[in-house]
């Protein structure tokens, strides 16, 4: 009787916790796969959604994502639109001056996908010197598509680079390595095939205000934590089929 009785108002006070629990909205850009994207119902999923959710549970506050344009995060954070933003964003030194990174949770590189026809032509990133190439706007493959070439179209999504690449409209399509890789994962036809080369190693970072630093530090103690019993570990190879 006193276990059930215990066990009954156990079971309210974390209803009552969970109910009180601070939910906070953190922005992504949902067309970054693996690292954020929809599903068939709309509901916005991927690596980087996994990796704040379980942040958000070991320390104790809830999450709303939400869905933006990349180039629109940071400035949402800084007008407090948002709380923060996690979207494959690399830490870069022109970013920490306007918004305060996160630990480092993924480090990546840059990689190019040519068409599979063109893989005699193109072996290196310095073949792609005089080429006109695909990138996302405000991202850092187009900085770095920028600096390989300085013929640099621009696209809103990924799935537009990648048409605008089928269609010979560029040499080459420029992104973060793993999502280069999941499209062409997920693509039917062997088509594309990825340049070896990589362009620099990246670190990915959650994105909060520099005001903020409350969150920042509740981010990092998350994280840390979720490193330490297995979690993070445990996303890492439901994303990408190996161990960080």
């Amino acid at each position: 009787m006193k276990k059930t009785l215990f066990a009954a108002l156990f079971a309210a006070c974390a209803f009552v916790s969970s109910a009180n629990a601070e939910k906070l909205r953190f922005g992504t850009e949902a067309t970054f796969a693996p690292f954020e994207f929809t599903d068939k119902e709309s509901n916005i999923i991927g690596y980087d959604v996994d990796i704040i959710k379980a942040i958000a549970e070991v320390e104790g506050f809830e999450v709303e994502i939400v869905n933006l344009p990349f180039d629109s995060l940071v400035p949402s954070v800084l007008t407090s639109q948002i709380d923060g933003a996690i979207a494959a964003m690399t830490i870069t030194p022109e970013r920490a001056k306007q918004v305060a990174f996160s630990d480092p949770y993924y480090k990546s590189g840059i990689s190019a996908v040519i068409r599979k026809d063109d893989v005699e032509k193109y072996v290196s990133l310095d073949d792609l010197a005089t080429q006109r190439l695909c990138a996302q706007i405000g991202s850092t493959g187009s900085n770095v598509a920028t600096k390989i070439s300085g013929k640099v179209g621009n696209y809103n999504t990924v799935p537009e680079e990648f048409m605008e690449l089928n269609a010979k409209g560029c040499e080459a399509v420029i992104n973060d390595r793993p999502v280069n890789l999941y499209f062409l994962k997920q693509m039917k036809e062997d088509a594309f095939v990825e340049i070896k080369e990589l362009y620099n190693g990246e670190d990915y970072g959650i994105v909060v205000n520099k005001k903020n630093q409350e969150l920042l530090k509740k981010i990092n103690s998350g994280l840390a934590k979720i490193k330490a019993n297995g979690k993070f570990k445990e996303i890492h190879v439901k994303w990408f089929k190996v161990e960080e």
